[in-house]
């Protein structure tokens, strides 16, 4: 066994699940995502992101980008959800939306890295 490929098919799958149950639920109320899992979520995929670096294939440059993507949107999640908060004071249904939709993009971009893993995981010979 490989234990670096352990390691990071762990990262990569911990990222989409938390990242799953941040976004999994009513997209215009805000009490049904935690903050604490948004920071969690952003927190794993960054940790996902340095394990990734070291990859100089083709394929790692792919798996880099799509966790540079699902760290940019979780980061924009919550940089939405502070200034909502904060700044603004009020946190309505359009910010709720889009907190919780750039989490989708972030889910979606960490779908696409597990899926590619998965597929060069099968791929490679014994």
């Amino acid at each position: 066994m490989n234990m670096n490929k352990i390691i990071s098919g762990l990262f990569f799958t911990l990222a989409m699940t938390i990242n799953f149950g941040f976004f999994y639920g009513n997209p215009t109320v805000l009490v049904e995502h935690s903050a604490y899992e948004l920071f969690v979520a952003i927190i794993v995929n960054l940790i996902a992101t340095v394990l990734k670096l070291g990859d100089r294939t083709q394929l790692g440059a792919v798996l880099l980008a799509t966790s540079l993507v699902a760290d940019i949107q979780l980061i924009a999640s919550a940089t939405v959800w502070a200034f909502a908060e904060y700044v603004s004071q009020s946190i309505g249904t359009e910010a709720t939306t889009a907190i919780v939709s750039l989490s989708g993009g972030a889910l979606l971009a960490n779908v696409v890295s597990v899926v590619l893993f998965i597929g060069d995981t099968v791929k490679s010979k014994r």
